[in-house]
């Protein structure tokens, strides 16, 4: 596995600039995703795609930005980080639903 890597940026999801960005694999890598498309996310998006969603839902119909914006889980917390100063990093909160199984 490699190193992540991060740099400064614009998060495609919640839209904050000039803050530290990693690479998300839009199908996730265990998924076939390792040569597909990827989005340059912020370190507290990032963390919370991971702790709402399985990769298998990433995989199946969670595969694009535009589909991660629409959908109700993320809603909320979209409209809340991007309220947040770029300097403050977040806790990942998971899911009742990814909870309850276990992950």
């Amino acid at each position: 596995m490699g190193k992540r890597q991060i740099e400064a940026g614009t998060c495609e999801l919640c839209l904050r600039e000039d803050i530290d960005i990693t690479v998300h694999h839009l199908t996730p890598k265990e998924m076939g995703g390792t040569f597909l498309p990827t989005a340059k996310l912020c370190i507290p998006c990032h963390k919370q795609i991971h702790a709402l969603y399985t990769n298998a839902e990433l995989a199946v119909r969670l595969n694009s930005i535009e589909l991660l914006q629409q959908d109700d889980k993320i809603r909320k917390y979209l409209k809340w980080i991007r309220k947040q100063p770029s300097t403050k990093l977040t806790k990942a909160k998971k899911s009742n639903d990814r909870k309850s199984k276990g992950r």
